[in-house]
């Protein structure tokens, strides 16, 4: 048995680790079975989503319009209990439309004063609808508030709401009038989740669901002080040596400068930086206490290796040409590991 990996906050009573696990274990059951009354198949979308939001972090959803991105992250909203927005991004959209911008106001007596107008990013859970539709400096809004939790506006700094997540969701076909997230935010979500059609079954029951007279609503399962707490607990699980190399193995692999793997060498012009082990090593802990395991294993970091380092490695122009794709390069990293 690998000796556990114990970081400091690992000074709790085992005991009362274990229960406080198993009853966040209970809790989470009953949030995918509340999410599971409104969005049909795609348990992978879902349990990734929820491993992201345990984890503390952001995440990037990508697929075709139509399978539910918008609907999952509404859902979500209300079955974790957080106040929830919503912004559309398009071309026209400037920063203060998603941060919010001073006005000048005059009161009774004739004294004029700025006043801050808070944006949507003020929320616990902002949806950024197609955000490679909006400008790069508009996109640039969004990174200090992802990383820093915080807005500066007319050098100010105001702190957001927490727990803060941001969902962003990305057309991967539509490219006119599209503008590519820089590498800097894109490393800024912990996971890329790519969205697929629903299985045969998943999509009939779907259409037998949701068209008829009433449709069924999530129920609120949590809260966001319990959402909060989760994730406090969730970075106080422990991970075993085995796992812990397993991580470092697999992201210095995915560098240029540092692997022996051929196709990395051949193909990859840049691999994944430190974020990408930090953001293995808490999701590997989610997922495990998402299914109710006690700590993570070497699977876990094998079936997240794909949502957290596929965003954060590029592909030469050669290797796009030949037809090679990131996550042919994935599954030849993680074979020694799985």
């Amino acid at each position: 048995m690998n000796a556990p990996v114990a970081p400091p906050a690992l000074s709790d009573d085992p005991d009362k680790l274990l229960a406080e696990l198993e009853t966040l274990g209970t809790s989470l059951a009953k949030v995918r079975e509340s999410i599971g009354r409104v969005i049909f198949g795609q348990k992978d979308v879902i349990d990734q989503t929820l491993v992201t939001l345990l984890a503390g972090g952001h995440v990037l959803l990508i697929g075709v319009p139509g399978l539910a991105k918008t609907k999952l992250v509404d859902t979500l909203g209300t079955v974790l209990g957080l106040d929830t927005k919503r912004v559309q991004c398009t071309p026209d959209l400037m920063p203060a439309d998603i941060i919010g911008s001073e006005v000048l106001e005059e009161s009774d007596s004739g004294k004029r004063e700025f006043r801050f107008l808070k944006g949507p990013v003020f929320a616990q859970l902002l949806m950024a609808d197609e955000i490679n539709r909006a400008s790069p400096r508009t996109q640039s809004a969004l990174l200090q508030s992802m990383q820093e939790h915080r807005v500066s506006v007319g050098g100010v700094y105001h702190q957001l709401p927490d727990p803060f997540h941001v969902l962003a969701t990305q057309n991967p076909l539509e490219q006119e009038g599209t503008y590519p997230l820089p590498e800097a935010q894109l490393d800024r979500f912990l996971l890329q989740v790519d969205v697929d059609y629903p299985d045969l079954d998943a999509e009939r029951r779907m259409l037998i669901a949701t068209t008829g007279v009433e449709n069924e609503k999530p129920r609120q399962a949590l809260t966001a002080a319990e959402l909060k707490a989760a994730q406090t607990l969730i970075r106080r699980v422990p991970v075993g040596e085995s796992v812990v190399e397993a991580i470092l193995k697999l992201v210095r692999s995915g560098r240029p400068a540092e692997t022996n793997v051929d196709e990395v060498m051949k193909h990859v012009i840049w691999g994944p930086g430190p974020r990408a082990s930090q953001a293995l090593m808490l999701a590997a802990r989610a997922r495990a206490v998402l299914d109710g395991r006690l700590s993570p294993s070497i699977d876990d970091v094998v079936a997240l290796a794909g949502p957290v380092l596929r965003h954060r490695m590029a592909l030469s122009f050669a290797a796009r040409a030949e037809g090679i794709t990131i996550d042919n390069i994935i599954e030849r990293l993680v074979a020694p590991l799985a």
